[in-house]
């Protein structure tokens, strides 16, 4: 049998840890070219190379630097950033590390339709992600994400596309972890439909359960994974409004039914939600009383970027005001996860809805 070294595992648990410690969360930037392209169609800014290092640097290198490094534990990224540089030349994972935020790497290949159901879907990107992964980390990465989506209504998540997606993500995180890369395991359940929350209720349970059911069979080390779920959340177009205390305990039940103590941190995507309620709806679950054994913090793109993308609009003269955009999101989440936030970042724009129907990045 062939199993992670000592010294493997020792590793993966440090880099895990370090990344959700407390007060840090992630920062995803790990947009495809396609995708930031759309958000740029949004500002009037051209999508070429250029540009989308000049938007990456900024974010990067947003002032005051220590509390960029005080709030982000680590930053996800596309394979083009991962090789770009700094202004002055500096690579970006280099020049992250030396703030103590560590380096991360999307390496799914998308979603591509999973046959014989009604528009559900798995991921592809298992061939040869094993030598890609080990590139990424001489480049400076040292976790990964994989997302996969399900949806909820007409009979969907369908069993097969819960089992599909969970054992897709069981193979990916081996791979990482046998490469000395930490999984970031993402089973997105989108928020499209018209569902209550106690049906996101069920079935978010019934994948995270799936989920670490495959982990346990492949043999993943779950203390040097991290994971990264959507939130407890009714559909877009349900009828009934929930506050945000009903979401967060609804999310932390969840969690607390299927998720192991051995996994350091739980990393929400914010699915759309504003910035603003992506923000609260962290702190009140860092609030309640219930035992929670993991921390539970962020790993947000739209939710961290949107009103700093705005600022920015293309134009040089804006980069300050689009960086302190960031650091204001950023610090709030920071304070959130540790439920210590005051409702101070709720300003003009924040919250705006960022939900896209059917989201693909």
């Amino acid at each position: 049998m062939v199993c992670l070294s000592n010294e493997q595992k020792a590793e993966l648990a440090q880099v895990a840890r370090a990344i959700v410690a407390p007060g840090k969360g992630i920062l995803a930037a790990d947009e495809s070219t396609g995708t930031i392209g759309k958000r740029f169609d949004g500002i009037q800014v051209e999508n070429i190379e250029e540009n989308r290092r000049a938007y990456r640097d900024l974010l990067f290198t947003a002032q005051p630097q220590e509390v960029l490094a005080q709030s982000i534990g680590g930053v996800i990224f596309f394979e083009e950033t991962l090789f770009q540089t700094t202004q002055d030349g500096t690579p970006f994972a280099k020049h992250l590390e030396k703030l103590g935020i560590i380096p991360g790497i999307k390496v799914d290949k998308g979603v591509t339709p999973l046959m014989g159901t009604d528009g559900e879907t798995t991921t592809a990107g298992l061939d040869g992600l094993a030598e890609r992964c080990q590139k990424y980390y001489q480049a400076g990465a040292r976790f990964a994400k994989w997302r996969c989506v399900l949806k909820i209504g007409g009979g969907c998540p369908t069993p097969l596309s819960i089992d599909e997606n969970a054992h897709v993500l069981a193979r990916y995180a081996s791979i990482c972890q046998a490469n000395r890369i930490v999984p970031i395991v993402e089973p997105e359940i989108l928020m499209d439909g018209d569902h209550d929350l106690e049906v996101a209720k069920d079935v978010t349970e019934r994948v995270l359960a799936a989920v670490y059911k495959k982990l346990n069979e492949h043999h993943v080390y779950l203390e040097g994974t991290l994971l990264k779920p959507n939130m407890v959340c009714p559909g877009q177009d349900c009828p009934k409004k929930y506050t945000p205390q009903e979401i967060a305990q609804a999310t932390v039940t969840v969690l607390r039914r299927t998720v192991p103590a051995a996994v350091p941190g739980i990393t929400f995507l914010s699915g759309g939600q504003s910035e603003e309620a992506a923000t609260v709806h962290l702190n009140e679950m860092n609030k309640t009383s219930d035992l929670r054994p993991w921390a539970l913090t962020f790993s947000y793109g739209r939710a961290l970027q949107s009103s700093a993308l705005k600022a920015w609009l293309g134009k040089p003269e804006n980069v300050k005001a689009a960086q302190h955009a960031l650091i204001v999101r950023a610090k709030a989440n920071s304070e959130a996860a540790q439920g210590k936030y005051q409702g101070d970042a709720a300003g003009e724009g924040a919250d705006e809805s960022l939900y896209v129907k059917n989201y693909k990045y």
